[in-house]
């Protein structure tokens, strides 16, 4: 995927807005609360996640999965767009999402 394609895929989630975050780059946001951050590159992206997934993916597949910064439960991983595998990416970006929203957005996506 592409930057747009990543793209497209948050903004199609329930209301996730992008805002412009740390030097610029794009952060995507659901009710106020970060689950993406773009790099400045624009080629990679934060992408939150639990911590056991984040050492699975990184230890499976390190050339497009890098470990970022870890608070409480969660773990970010940092993952580059076009060595990521479509599919995979996308699911990664819908969990982080998951994690993220209220569970009336949650169950209102599991309806559609």
């Amino acid at each position: 995927m592409d930057e747009a394609a990543v793209r497209k895929v948050l903004l199609d989630l329930p209301e996730v807005t992008e805002h412009p975050g740390w030097a610029g780059q794009p952060v995507f946001k659901v009710r106020g609360k970060s689950f993406v951050y773009f790099s400045a590159e624009g080629d990679r992206a934060s992408i939150k996640a639990f911590r056991e997934e984040q050492e699975a993916l990184v230890a499976e597949n390190p050339e497009v999965y890098e470990p970022s910064w870890a608070s409480g439960r969660f773990a970010w991983l940092s993952a580059d767009f076009a060595a990521a595998e479509d599919q995979e990416l996308r699911e990664l970006l819908t969990e982080a999402w998951r994690l993220t929203a209220p569970k009336t957005l949650v169950k209102r996506l599991d309806a559609t």
